[in-house]
Parts: C-alpha cells; sequence; structure tokens
C-alpha cells in the first residue's frame, strides 16, 4: 500500500491526505467517495495544522473501525499519532515542514513530505493489519 501512496503522491497529482486515502482505495479498503473527504486535509488542513498523511490514515482508520464496526477507531487513531510522533516529534504540517516556509511548493518540499506519505501509508497498513487480526 505505501508504495501506491508514494506514486500517487509523486506522480499522480494527489496530495499528502489524497495520496494515502487513494491507496487504501486501490487496496478495495474503502469506497471511492472517501477521496473526495481527504482532499479538504491536504497540506494541514489548509491552515498547517495537522499533516495530512496522517489525517488520510486517520479517514481510513475511521471508515473501516469507527462507529457501528468495530468502535476501535479513537484508540487506533491515538495509537497511530503515538507512533508517529515517537518518529517525527511533531504532528503539525507547518513543524514538519518548517524550513520549506519560504517555498511550500518547492520540490524539495514534496520531496520531504513523500517521508510523512510513506511512513503514514506503512503505518496504517501495519495497523490495519493487527487489529484485522484481532477481529478475525
Amino acid at each position: 500500500m505505501h508504495q501506491k501512496a508514494v506514486d500517487n503522491f509523486l506522480n499522480k497529482g494527489y496530495s499528502c491526505s489524497e495520496s494515502v486515502v487513494k491507496a487504501a482505495i486501490d487496496e478495495g479498503l474503502i469506497d471511492k467517495e472517501a477521496l473526495n473527504i481527504a482532499t479538504s486535509f491536504s497540506g494541514g488542513m489548509g491552515s498547517g495544522c495537522l499533516c495530512g498523511a496522517i489525517a488520510g490514515a486517520q479517514i481510513v482508520i475511521g471508515y473501516i473501525f469507527g462507529k457501528n464496526k468495530t468502535n476501535t477507531a479513537r484508540v487506533l487513531a491515538k495509537e497511530f499519532i503515538e507512533k508517529f510522533k515517537e518518529t517525527h516529534k511533531a504532528t503539525c504540517c507547518r513543524v514538519l515542514t518548517a524550513k520549506f516556509k519560504d517555498n511550500f511548493q518547492s520540490k524539495e518540499r514534496k520531496l520531504h513530505c513523500v517521508n510523512m506519505v510513506e511512513f503514514c501509508s506503512k503505518l496504517l497498513a501495519e495497523t490495519i493489519e493487527k487489529e484485522k487480526t484481532k477481529i478475525n
């Protein structure tokens, strides 16, 4: 799944949040309508807040494990954030991309952000697999 997310981000014109969600769609994990939801979470929801790759992963977690399903989405969401912070120390897009603040559209920033897309999509796949193993 992570290679699809990276390809979506680098080569197919999808934003960070869209790339993670699109990879989950392509894997048959969620419905294609979820892609539209992911758009507004790009670039820290347009304000530089939560990293879009994290937001995309959280959309997928909620879709698969939210209300009337296993209802463990909040627990998984918290664990996801904690694991992300262990590696990246922050979840805020503005903080994660601070060295690119003068040129957010730069190739260098995009290459930096692909690391978040890859990390989040890998962690998402691990989270889904681990939780589905518990359910089955």
